[in-house]
């Protein structure tokens, strides 16, 4: 498991603070997808984890 799918995961698990349904969308997305994620995903993806309290990614995702 890639740490993108990771956490993706736990912020679908977490759902704290509650998630869009689009947020929701981007994430099962990335959990199954192994397309890279452009700056901009890249972007939101780490806001969603800063908002969930979750540790950003050591590498900033693969981008």
């Amino acid at each position: 498991m890639t740490p993108v799918t990771a956490a993706a995961l736990a912020l679908l698990r977490a759902n704290n603070p509650p998630l869009s349904r689009k947020a929701g969308s981007f994430l099962g997305q990335l959990a199954v997808d192994p397309t890279p994620m452009t700056e901009k995903q890249a972007a939101w993806f780490a806001t969603l984890l800063e908002r969930a309290g979750l540790p950003p990614l050591a590498d900033g995702g693969d981008l």
